[in-house]
């Protein structure tokens, strides 16, 4: 009889495995492999295999692994494949080494597996015997499988990529280094799955997954990893500007077990973008412009305004923000009616609870499309920051009490521009027809009346602070709709600047008021301009006009209204957060009492950086990388740091760069070694005291 059987060594042929599997880019030593996918183990063993042995791999997932519970999978070669689906073959055995594939189940768990072989009597464990098991968008029996290579490129593979911020009409992209292959990256995924409640057969589901993460992502119930702040006071940790990505909010999580200090929507959408991709869910970030937020689902949100058209803080519950930053997942949805595959909105913003954790998703963007906003998970939540109405209330004093007007309502203002990051390109898609139906379509009146059918009406009350101390006959309110255009006189509102809106100068601004009938028209006009975060929260109120205009038939008026620049540099410099110009106005028609709003909200603009490197570079050879900023604005920056990092070549680094005054240039330079081939981006950010984030990316080319 021969020696007993032992093995003496696994392979787990790491570097064939990873290219086929497209995990190759993972920073870590352990074999990282997609599910419903084959790959190769070679075992070395102390004899030639015989006909007689017994050989059994066991896969094992969490503390206590255990067949019956379907955590623990064993896997003879010789044997008919079990109920698991995991299946196993020797593809070639000789002399002492034996060569094995393994498929995992392409709706096994994803997770951490621990081998182990089992020979007769004996059992080896492998040296790094975890071998991390992901979703596989590759493979058509997976739930997440994409149908596109290039779509897989982007969604799961492309480590960096653009947030779309800003306002409505002045859209920018910032740069966000996602690194879902980074050192650590994938250890702060896999302990997140651990830190969900999610029973381990439950992370087969992507659907379970992806809203344990909307959960995991914030602080709010579970120190999560990032802790959301938009106080405007970012003293005690990293302002929300100031992150270039992910990869130090997950290091530093995964570091210190801790939530890290501090996230806005984007930061959150970033991460949780990072997530997604690095567990193999094909996801990307959404920038929704002109949000509605906190409208307890009525679909409306009220904005109150004092007779000089400015906004009023302390009056509305709900808010429109200029940008919200989301995430859309792909999946097939199992658990609906068929028809609801595809795009999943996910949302990791702490903003409201859902099932009594603030998480939000995954939705169908196809239920949030049709209306059918009675479908899991928070789609009316969704449904109603992209639809919602805005309703415009002036607040008179009255003998001393407040009395509110309703002046207008408008219906096409929310959720506009719906924005992400093209597929294989750096620019910007709009996504708004996946959202929703084109405005004023009969598909968009289906869908509005069958959502509006679920959620409850709005009803004509007023939902403000204090609206339990005022009695309904306070109210001037004629109920029904009055559209952008007013019928009687065709008045029209625009708003523009007539200079560039440089920091520390003047503000040049203009509002143009049409009227298109015959007749002799008098109008009251107000103006103001007020800086406002994000958010829609007012910063500073900084002026306004009050004018009466003389119109006659088809004709208009252009009045000016010009802001100092003293007036807003000290907000400027006080708020950590960067602020937006916002204008509204508002216009009366004396003869007809027409009345008609309208607002707009602007950027500064700002000097560039520019960045000098060559195009190409040699792996592990270093090269020099300068960043250049000139201040061309008439005011100091003060206070000024550099940012940079570069993923792949250049690790995260803060350069302060003092004080820059106006006409000064800075030069500062890098040094790079890049560590990986491929194209690779390095980013730089300049914050300082008044202005918070001018960015700037390269791109350079690394070969062999």
């Amino acid at each position: 009889p021969g020696s007993e059987l032992k093995v003496t060594g696994v392979d787990f042929l790491k570097s064939q495995n990873t290219r086929l599997h497209h995990t190759d880019a993972y920073n870590i030593k352990n074999l990282v492999v997609r599910r419903g996918q084959a790959f190769q183990i070679q075992l070395s063993l102390s004899r030639e295999l015989k006909a007689s042995d017994k050989l059994v791999l066991h896969f094992g997932i969490g503390e206590k692994p255990m067949k019956p519970r379907g955590t623990l999978m064993s896997l003879n070669p010789r044997r008919e494949p079990d109920f698991s689906g995991w299946q196993i073959s020797i593809i070639k055995s000789s002399g002492k080494e034996c060569l094995l594939s393994v498929t995992s189940s392409p709706s096994a768990s994803v997770g951490i597996y621990n081998l182990n072989v089992k020979t007769g009597t004996n059992i080896y464990k492998p040296e790094n015997g975890d071998v991390y098991l992901l979703f596989n968008p590759w493979c058509e029996d997976d739930v997440v499988f994409l149908d596109n290579e290039a779509q897989r490129k982007e969604y799961v593979l492309n480590d960096t990529g653009y947030i779309y911020v800003g306002s409505a009409y002045s859209i920018y992209g910032r740069p966000w280094n996602f690194g879902q292959f980074e050192e650590f990256v994938l250890d702060a995924c896999m302990y997140l799955l651990d830190k969900s409640s999610l029973r381990l057969n439950s992370r087969r589901d992507p659907v379970l997954v992806s809203r344990a993460m909307s959960a995991l992502v914030n602080a709010n119930d579970d120190s999560g990893v990032l802790l959301g702040n938009w106080s405007g006071n970012y003293d005690k940790g990293t302002s929300p500007l100031d992150w270039m990505g992910s990869v130090s909010i997950l290091q530093q999580y995964y570091k210190t077990k801790k939530p890290v200090s501090y996230g806005q929507c984007w930061v959150f959408a970033g991460v949780l973008t990072t997530v997604m991709r690095c567990l193999g869910i094909p996801s990307r970030c959404v920038s929704n412009f002109n949000s509605a937020h906190d409208t307890d689902e009525n679909l409306r949100v009220d904005i109150y305004l004092n007779e000089f058209g400015e906004k009023l803080n302390r009056m509305s519950l709900d808010s429109v923000w200029n940008f919200h930053v989301w995430n859309d997942v792909w999946m097939k949805r199992t658990d609906l009616p068929s028809g609801f595959d595809g795009w999943q909105a996910i949302d990791s913003t702490p903003q409201e609870q859902s099932q009594g954790i603030f998480q939000c998703g995954p939705c169908p963007l196809k239920a949030v499309r049709d209306g059918d906003v009675y479908l899991p998970y928070d789609s009316k939540f969704v449904y109603a920051e992209v639809n919602a109405d805005k309703v415009y209330w002036v607040v008179k004093k009255v003998r001393g009490k407040d009395k509110y007007m309703k002046i207008s309502t408008e219906t096409q203002g929310i959720g506009v521009n719906i924005s992400t990051k093209a597929v294989g390109q750096d620019k910007r898609e709009d996504i708004t027809a996946q959202y929703k139906f084109p405005e004023g379509s009969e598909e968009e009146r289906k869908a509005m009346q069958k959502a509006s059918s679920f959620i409850r009406p709005s009803g004509m009350g007023i939902r403000a602070r204090f609206a339990s101390t005022m009695s309904v006959g306070d109210m001037d309110s004629k109920p029904g709709v009055l559209h952008e255009t007013v019928s009687e006189t065709g008045l029209q509102l625009e708003i523009n600047n007539t200079d560039t809106l440089y920091p520390g100068n003047p503000l040049e601004l203009a509002i143009t008021v049409k009227t298109s009938a015959p007749g002799n028209w008098t109008i009251n006009l107000a103006g103001s301009c007020q800086l406002q975060s994000y958010t829609g929260k007012i910063e500073a109120s900084l002026g306004y006009i009050k004018e009466t205009i003389k119109l006659e038939g088809k004709s208009e008026a252009k009045v000016p209204l010009k802001i100092a620049a003293d007036s807003y540099m000290k907000t400027l410099a006080s708020v950590e957060d960067e602020v937006l110009i916002h204008i509204t106005a508002i216009a009366e028609v004396q003869e007809t009492n027409d009345k008609l709003t309208k607002e707009t909200t602007m950027r500064f603009e700002y000097p560039p950086i520019t960045v000098q490197m060559p195009e190409m570079a040699k792996l592990n050879e270093d090269f020099a990388c300068a960043f250049i900023f000139k201040n061309k604005l008439n005011v100091p920056l003060d206070n000024c740091k550099l940012l940079v990092e570069g993923l792949g070549i250049f690790k995260m680094a803060t350069i302060d760069q003092g004080d820059i005054k106006p006409g000064r240039i800075i030069k500062s330079e890098v040094i790079c070694t890049p560590t990986r081939v491929g194209e690779k981006k390095i980013v730089a950010k300049l914050t300082s005291a008044q202005v918070k984030a001018i960015s700037v990316e390269k791109a350079i080319t690394i070969t062999e």
